[in-house]
């Protein structure tokens, strides 16, 4: 979804940036999240976003913390968002659609009076995440596509072969991670990967080794 504003470095993005835990959900630079929205506190989030730079920070809980923990402490790198489309659904909700802007690593979380979470975000190692397509050229993109059909055939799935051909390498290596079925910890290596190029390799790699779990194969550690 296109943004009334670009974002060309480090110093248009906000240090202290509201963020919104959730375990397994990846967002990245460009993708498109949407969100149903129903916590009083996460609600109360994004209306004071909304009053203000509209950026929220969708990050992971640290790996394998109980479901009910109020506080649990974060991983290191999230993405920031922009709220780019909101709807109030007429019963407290809010349905709304984050676009990705840039990865973040927290510097530290901040002590709030608020009932939702804020840290202070460092986003200069993330610089490239700015920068439209950066590193397309480099994607293998007939391994990802090949991996894809494995993938879609294994578990009898159709796909949009030709929107998916149209796809740029960073539209495609990003959407498909954000939907991918993978866990937490996978998620988070995806989000983690230092190039497009790398996250496509992770992606592949990964997928790889869900179709020889479900062929039966015994060895199927990620080198």
């Amino acid at each position: 979804m296109p943004m009334n504003l670009v974002y060309r470095s480090p110093s248009d993005l906000p240090a202290n940036l509201p963020v919104f835990p959730l375990p397994a959900v990846l967002l990245l630079p460009r993708g498109e999240m949407p969100l149903n929205i129903f916590e009083p506190r996460y609600l109360q989030m994004f209306d004071e976003a909304l009053a203000g730079d509209r950026l929220i920070g969708m990050i992971q809980p640290e790996f394998d913390q109980p479901e009910d923990a109020p506080h649990p402490p974060l991983v290191d790198v999230g993405c920031a968002g922009r709220i780019t489309g909101f709807q109030e659904t007429g019963d407290g909700r809010y349905l709304v659609t984050l676009t990705g802007v840039t990865r973040f690593r927290i510097g530290e979380e901040l002590s709030v009076t608020t009932p939702y979470r804020r840290c202070r975000a460092i986003y200069e190692e993330f610089t490239e995440d700015l920068v439209p397509g950066a590193g397309e050229e480099a994607v293998d993109r007939p391994a990802l596509m090949k991996t894809l059909k494995a993938y879609l055939e294994a578990n009898q799935l159709e796909a949009d072969w030709s929107g998916i051909r149209g796809a740029s390498n960073e539209a495609l290596v990003n959407a498909l991670s954000m939907m991918s079925p993978y866990g937490a910890r996978e998620k988070q290596a995806l989000l983690e990967a230092p190039t497009l190029k790398s996250r496509a390799e992770i992606l592949v790699a990964v997928t790889e080794m869900d179709l020889a779990k479900t062929r039966g194969d015994t060895d199927t550690s990620l080198q």
